[in-house]
């Protein structure tokens, strides 16, 4: 795509939807490299204005996590790194005119605070993530809450200190399940949530909720519809993952599917009823429902659409997609088998992306995407973290756990955050925290 004299000089306009971890790293090294010396225009497009790394919202949840504390503006990286950031969500697109419209944004009293507009680009990737799949059962949408967002992981810890600090003064005594939590889906999400939420719960009597015994009052659960938590992990990982919830005292209700929540509880196909005062729906994910025939491109039955090996999208090479909202064919394990919706895959394809946006400025062939299984890590706080090595770190499968699958669990969101601010910002901020987290409550209580 070199320009000749009779071309345009205006920039290469590179449109980013979706500012996750794969969308953000993307948007911050074009930036640093093509934005900073001006041979392309960044921009990166969000409906928030700030990010958090999506692996940490159960933490947030639990209130284990201060959530101010791990944010991250985009208008502030976007100034740090040479791209520019828009406000608001993307709601269609015009293949032909190559521009995308961005729905209004509206202030907290419903005024609107940006108009709906178009934007127009040269090459458009989309990396919008995933949202949580309630498969069609009934009550969940009024009855559960998804942990796809910063603000439904605020909205979880809103309710469970409130349900708390209810319980704590209420005359009455509990009624059935009343500070129960049933997780449905045994998934990472869910295993990780269920650990959290056992320390946080006796934190908060440590705090002064004195008339909630957790051991007693409190119940939590875990709703899986296959036979083991972790169905997509290896068997060794998900058992060592089951012993530990059990020794936490986590019901696990194994091979239950849900087929109704209503306000007394979760309701499964063989009858049972699991009462419980709060839901939280972990049991599968599907890209957001404005990519379904989006411009016609082509996607699969959960809203994903289905790019090359180039990442480019079937029906269009102008438009890229990546990470969870991508159905990206991952050929070693098997016909059909798609590249799975992990942060690992979501990073490795926004490497690959740097190149790929170079090739084209200066009009090379494209790379194509292979995936390397670096292998899972669950971390279930205080207690323990579980996991398996694979691929280019070990010959075959290693299993870890103990201190060092700790360590490289956290070495994951630090290689995040360097991918975002460098090497130095981590190792001062690292200290800091090392420092403050001293003096703060170890769950956050409002």
């Amino acid at each position: 795509m070199k320009k000749n004299k009779h071309q345009s000089s205006v920039p290469h306009h590179v449109v980013i939807v979706g500012g996750g971890a794969g969308g953000l790293e993307l948007a911050t090294r074009l930036g640093d490299t093509l934005g900073k010396r001006g041979e392309a225009t960044i921009t990166l497009v969000d409906k928030t204005a700030t990010h958090l790394w999506k692996p940490l919202l159960h933490e947030v949840a639990a209130g284990s996590m201060d959530i101010d504390e791990h944010e991250l503006e985009y208008l502030a990286q976007a100034r740090w790194h040479h791209f520019h950031f828009r406000l608001g969500a993307m709601e269609g697109l015009n293949r032909v005119m190559k521009e995308i419209y961005i729905a209004p944004t509206y202030d907290d009293e419903g005024v609107e605070l940006i108009p709906r507009r178009a934007m127009r680009y040269d090459t458009l990737i989309i990396a919008v993530g995933s949202v949580s799949n309630d498969f069609g059962v009934p009550g969940v949408k009024e009855n559960c809450v998804a942990l796809d967002t910063q603000a439904d992981a605020a909205v979880f810890h809103r309710r469970l200190i409130n349900a708390c600090i209810r319980a704590q003064t209420q005359q009455m005594s509990l009624r059935p399940g009343q500070l129960n939590v049933a997780i449905i889906g045994g998934g990472a999400t869910g295993v990780e949530l269920a650990a959290e939420l056992h320390n946080t719960t006796r934190e908060l009597a440590a705090y002064g909720l004195d008339r909630i015994d957790p051991d007693r009052d409190i119940r939590l659960s875990i709703v899986e519809a296959s036979p083991r938590v972790l169905p997509a992990l290896p068997e060794l990982l998900s058992l060592e993952v089951q012993r530990q919830l059990h020794d936490l005292n986590v019901d696990l209700f194994l091979g239950e599917r849900v087929t109704k929540v209503d306000a007394t509880g979760v309701h499964t196909q063989s009858g049972r009823v699991i009462p419980s005062g709060l839901v939280v729906w972990a049991a599968g994910i599907k890209a957001p429902e404005f990519l379904k025939d989006m411009g016609k491109l082509e996607t699969n039955w959960v809203n994903q659409l289905v790019v090359k090996p180039t990442l480019q999208t079937t029906r269009d090479p102008d438009i890229f997609a990546f990470g969870d909202c991508a159905a990206c064919a991952w050929p070693e394990m098997g016909e059909g088998a798609l590249v799975p919706p992990r942060a690992q895959a979501a990073h490795q394809q926004a490497s690959m992306l740097v190149k790929t946006v170079n090739n084209r400025l200066h009009g090379k062939a494209l790379p194509e995407f292979k995936y390397r299984d670096f292998g899972s890590l669950v971390n279930l706080g205080k207690y323990s973290t579980v996991g398996n090595l694979m691929g280019g770190l070990t010959k075959g499968a290693l299993f870890i756990q103990g201190t060092f699958a700790r360590i490289m669990y956290m070495s994951l969101y630090k290689m995040h955050l360097y991918a975002l601010h460098g090497l130095s910002k981590v190792i001062l901020d690292t200290v800091a925290r090392m420092i403050t987290r001293r003096t703060e409550p170890h769950v956050k209580l409002h």
